[in-house]
């Protein structure tokens, strides 16, 4: 996918991965109910970005991102310290 944004320094560009809408046992959460995921798929990285790739999975801070909207989707921006965890 290719996406006309490209982080700069040591900024990580990724895509959230959506709210779960029901529970384990199989109750649906309303929206306002259902908590945003700490998980996202790196788009692209800045040039200072030294451990993450592409097409990684992470766990983020969740308040420490910045959210962008370009082309009618959802992006956040995130600062490569600011990443807990890669997802095997």
């Amino acid at each position: 996918m290719a996406v006309n944004l490209q982080p700069l320094a040591d900024y990580v560009l990724a895509e959230q991965e959506e709210a779960a809408t029901k529970t384990a046992s199989g109750l649906y959460l309303p929206e306002k109910a259902a908590e945003k995921p700490k998980l996202a798929k790196v788009l692209s990285v800045g040039k200072d970005v030294k451990e993450i790739k592409p097409g990684t999975k992470i766990v983020y801070k969740g308040y420490s991102t910045n959210e962008v909207k370009l082309d009618g989707k959802d992006y956040i921006l995130i600062k490569e310290e600011d990443v807990l965890a890669t997802v095997k």
